[in-house]
């Protein structure tokens, strides 16, 4: 079975709306504070279990993944005729949305791990010797964002993919114009050749 450009693009669109399921569903689910329990002169964070965290790292996968595919997508040889690189970065669209796509992929995933990684942290050191302390989560709104973020990401991976099969498309209307051009002229010289040989 070969590979198209239509399963590549479900792909980086599935992943990346996983991705963005995944993170809204994590911003959902997070405490809004633990509960602090005081005891020998320490205050003990107590956080009811809750797939913040899980859901952090697998939304950080999704979109990954999403990247990953978006990436490999863009210069796969389709139908075993591959492209020289140069030819994509030469239209001045595809270029703006492959640096787009690229930088927006890494703040997305700079997005997912922050609260991801204040979450685990908060969950892992829960014991403080400040008794004022309150037993903070992440803060709220960051999971969302990032979710966003994410999605965003995959869809300019998607446009990039549009934009390169423009880019292939015109690269091999190109080389068969070029054939084309090269036949007609071996026909012209034979054809005169021949003219003045016969008269």
């Amino acid at each position: 079975m070969t590979i198209g450009i239509k399963e590549m693009a479900i792909s980086v669109g599935v992943l990346g709306v996983k991705s963005f399921i995944l993170g809204i569903i994590a911003e959902n689910k997070k405490l809004a504070s633990g509960i602090p329990l005081s005891s020998g002169g320490v205050v003990t964070c107590k956080y009811p279990s809750d797939p913040t965290v899980f859901l952090g790292f697998l939304s950080i996968i999704s979109l990954a993944a999403s990247v990953m595919v978006g990436f490999y997508a863009v210069f796969y040889p389709y139908n075993g005729k591959s492209v020289p690189r140069n030819v994509f970065f030469r239209d001045t669209k595809f270029s703006v949305f492959f640096n787009i796509a690229v930088w927006l992929s890494l703040l997305a995933e700079g997005m997912l791990l922050w609260p991801t990684i204040t979450e685990l942290i908060h969950l892992k050191r829960n014991v403080h010797h400040n008794m004022n302390a309150k037993c903070p989560t992440a803060k709220t709104g960051l999971f969302g964002g990032a979710a966003f973020m994410a999605l965003n990401a995959s869809l300019f991976w998607l446009i990039c993919l549009m934009l390169a099969n423009n880019a292939r498309e015109d690269y091999f209307d190109e080389e068969d114009e070029n054939r084309k051009g090269e036949y007609g002229q071996i026909f012209t010289t034979d054809y005169d050749a021949k003219g003045q040989g016969g008269v």
